[in-house]
């Protein structure tokens, strides 16, 4: 799990792109004496003909320039070409390319593809529902600082999710509705947002990595979760699992740790330019954080599929920090078990004795 991302910062801090720069395509030396007395013969004989000059610049070989620093002396980048392209251009009109086309129609469409499969399931099946009655005895399944880490996190990745969006699609779905000014305005402001709410959604992903490592480790019973989880949805079949589902962990692992690196990572380089950065470096970041966005976007659709309207009480759990003992003995009966042996407590303590939810409902 660390060597991955440890690859992605080792091509940042040492220039080295992933995607955009093709082989052959390296800056040339200086243009030889014999080319520039081939330009002003050509110049005095050819008034206008600068075709060979622009050649030189497009080749991305560097030139002189009175302000010095990295790539100040390449006016273009060299030729390049992106994956799935069939022709090589500058470097930046492939990007752009790429952006405006499978980043944008691919991730767009997954995004919507993810959204209907969701929305038919609701309709079809419904919630997952408990097979027995609430007992309304709660056990405390979250602490006030659990709670407080994860609405972090989650409040702070939906600000993310919805200002990435309205950057990458929002000329192609919201500026034909509102108009320029308004998708000017928009767009700033979701720009703004992005940049300052990202440190928050950092901090808050790493607390909650070290917070939850520990529950999250994967047992033996969390497979036959993952492999009984289509049974799960179709038959409100309830497979025991410790704090954590399978599920849970899938996106503790996949989601909160593996993607919050990369997107980090690649976020981190594009918001701070001015540690000179390569423009290639630049473009392949963005390449890799717009990727894992929409991954990471659709998994949270999911996620708060699952945690809001998809079962039957699992909000609660978050909102409030407590959870019914027949919700946790159906969905997490080997936590309940330990919890009520006293192998371990309840997060936050023990319930207090004659605590109004301890009471029986009628």
């Amino acid at each position: 799990m660390k060597l991955f991302p440890a690859l992605f910062l080792a091509a940042a801090l040492l220039g080295v792109p992933a995607f955009a720069q093709s082989p052959g395509s390296l800056p040339q030396s200086q243009p030889r004496q014999d080319e520039v007395q081939a330009q002003q013969q050509r110049a005095a004989t050819q008034p206008g003909n600068n075709a060979p000059v622009w050649r030189n610049v497009q080749s991305g070989a560097p030139n002189y320039t009175s302000v010095q620093g990295r790539e100040t002396d390449v006016l273009i980048q060299a030729p390049a070409r992106f994956p799935g392209q069939n022709r090589v251009t500058t470097a930046g009109e492939a990007w752009r390319e790429f952006r405006n086309g499978p980043v944008t129609f691919i991730g767009g469409w997954g995004l919507v593809a993810v959204i209907a499969v969701i929305l038919g399931l609701y309709l079809w099946k419904g919630p997952v529902k408990l097979h027995e009655r609430p007992t309304g005895r709660l056990l405390r399944r979250f602490s006030a600082f659990e709670m407080t880490v994860h609405w972090s996190a989650a409040i702070s990745f939906c600000i993310l999710a919805l200002s990435g969006l309205v950057m990458l699609f929002g000329k192609h779905v919201l500026l034909p509705l509102i108009g320029y000014t308004l998708f000017a305005w928009l767009t700033s402001l979701g720009k703004n947002l992005h940049n300052f709410i990202a440190p928050l959604f950092l901090v808050s992903a790493a607390v909650m990595v070290v917070m939850w490592l520990r529950d999250n480790l994967f047992r033996a019973y969390d497979w036959k979760w993952l492999a009984r989880i289509w049974s799960f949805f179709m038959h409100n079949e309830h497979t025991p699992s410790g704090r954590f589902n399978g599920g849970e962990k899938a996106w503790f692992w996949g989601g909160v740790l593996l993607l919050s690196v990369i997107m980090g990572w690649s976020g981190l380089v594009l918001l701070f330019p001015n540690f000179d950065q390569t423009r290639a470096v630049m473009q392949d970041a963005w390449i890799w954080h717009a990727c894992a966005a929409m991954l990471y976007i659709a998994a949270a659709l999911g996620h708060i599929y699952m945690g809001t309207i998809g079962v039957e009480g699992a909000y609660g759990n978050m909102r409030h920090g407590y959870t019914d003992e027949a919700w946790a003995k159906e969905h997490h009966k080997y936590w309940y078990d330990d919890v009520k042996s006293g192998r371990r407590s309840a997060a936050g303590g023990a319930v207090p004795l004659g605590a109004p939810h301890m009471k029986e409902k009628p």
